[in-house]
């Protein structure tokens, strides 16, 4: 029996050049400017959509990196999607949004106050999606750390925020005209905090939330990132082959780090990202595919371009024919990112250069779960599956947040959901925690 799902869209590329490079961009919009995000998020809203989560990297990478990603406009230019939010929240109703937030970039008090401020004035449908990139740290006069240890800092970033949000006890905000008092001081937390990574003082002037704190996103996919999830995250952002028994067990990880963590499982949505490519046929399908079977040396350099920019690792310089092996990234490269260069079953230190960036740039159809080249039909079969055999959340779409984008993904797609009962029809009320709470 179908039942219903969240669904999301990834902002995938960033508060940047959306279009960039492709006939999209020939729309003329102004992607600097507020009115080209604005209609594509109205478009997300009507297709009855939670959330949608903007991707963000503060730097432009290290200096023999800047050419991979300001080239191609692939990792930049990225404006800050924080002061981006408000103009999508007055576009909006119901549509929650989580911009990318650097626990290290932001001091946890300032942070703490912009983000009570955003809850209020998008009557809670602040969201933030927490990473722990370190190479920016530099930018910021902050020491760079390893990749657990960034997990760590951005523990304790969180904690402190949440401390701080609730600064405010119960009672606290009086507000009686009639005796003249707005708040009691008396119960504000005044507290201290000094901790391995942040020293800051409470209470926050900021005011209390009525229907509760800005929802938690992560994308961690290590073992650390992974208890990170369990222990803070409303939404993780999973990626994993997309099957039932890995959705399963992915699932079951998540879970047994939420319990491990005084949490419940119903504490997470487990919302898997892809990136479908929906064509008219089944026969318009196997031709995209075919086409993808014997890439070139040059579609090799270009696919293995855009992963270095990811991965802040030039991988166009390496041999094709050798492998890679571990030691080429960075301690602060997650493995997720790894993982996801590699792909299902392949092997960083046997495989080749060209085997792994083949199989990056072979598309697959969805019909023989091999890929996610398929009719909406076929798509909605898929979700509708998992849905059934693996109780999976939901799912998150990865694209450009460009109304060609979104229509071309969901102009189908979204009658195929609402005909089977997976995506919602309405919204209820009280915000993006409530919308992930309706079902």
């Amino acid at each position: 029996m179908a039942h219903l799902q969240h669904f999301g869209w990834f902002f995938g590329r960033g508060f940047g050049p959306q279009g960039w490079g492709r006939p999209d961009y020939r729309w003329n919009y102004e992607w600097q400017k507020p009115a080209i995000y604005q209609q594509s998020v109205r478009q997300l809203e009507q297709a009855g959509f939670d959330l949608l989560i903007i991707e963000d990297a503060l730097s432009l990478g290290s200096p023999d990196t800047l050419n991979l990603r300001v080239n191609s406009a692939y990792g930049g230019p990225k404006h800050d999607p924080l002061l981006l939010a408000p103009y999508l929240f007055d576009a909006t109703t119901h549509l929650g949004v989580a911009p990318t937030v650097n626990a290290g970039a932001y001091p946890p008090y300032l942070a703490a106050r912009q983000f009570a401020t955003l809850q209020h004035l998008s009557s809670n449908r602040f969201g933030l999606n927490v990473v722990t990139d370190v190479k920016s740290a530099r930018h910021f006069g902050l020491p760079e750390l390893a990749h657990d240890a960034a997990y760590d800092r951005a523990e304790e970033w969180l904690t402190g925020i949440r401390r701080l949000w609730h600064s405010w006890g119960d009672g606290a905000h009086v507000n009686n005209a009639a005796t003249g008092q707005f708040a009691d001081a008396s119960k504000l937390d005044a507290f201290s905090h000094e901790g391995e990574y942040f020293r800051f003082d409470g209470p926050l002037n900021a005011l209390p939330f009525d229907d509760g704190d800005p929802v938690v996103v992560s994308p961690g996919g290590s073992g650390r990132g992974l208890g990170f999830a369990g222990a803070h995250s409303d939404v993780q952002l999973a990626l994993a082959p997309l099957t039932a028994e890995s959705i399963t067990a992915y699932r079951a990880k998540i879970h047994a780090a939420a319990v491990a963590r005084g949490r419940t499982p119903a504490d997470i949505n487990i919302l898997f990202v892809l990136t479908p490519e929906i064509v008219a046929s089944e026969e318009e399908a196997r031709r995209v595919v075919a086409a993808t079977r014997h890439p070139s040396d040059d579609l090799l350099r270009q696919v293995l371009a855009a992963q270095s920019s990811d991965l802040e690792t030039d991988l166009t310089v390496l041999d094709l024919d050798r492998p890679i092996g571990p030691g080429v990234f960075g301690q602060h490269v997650s493995q997720g990112t790894i993982n996801n260069l590699v792909g299902a079953g392949g092997d960083l230190e046997t495989d080749t250069l060209r085997q792994i960036a083949a199989r990056k740039a072979r598309k697959g159809t969805i019909s023989d779960k091999t890929g996610f080249v398929g009719t909406a039909a076929q798509f909605a079969d898929f979700i509708e599956e998992l849905g059934e055999t693996a109780d999976n959340d939901g799912f998150i779409i990865n694209g450009d947040l460009h109304p060609v984008t979104v229509h071309r993904m969901l102009d189908q797609l979204v009658p195929e959901l609402r005909q089977r009962g997976v995506l919602r029809d309405s919204f209820g009320g009280g915000g993006l925690r409530a919308n992930l709470a309706d079902f």
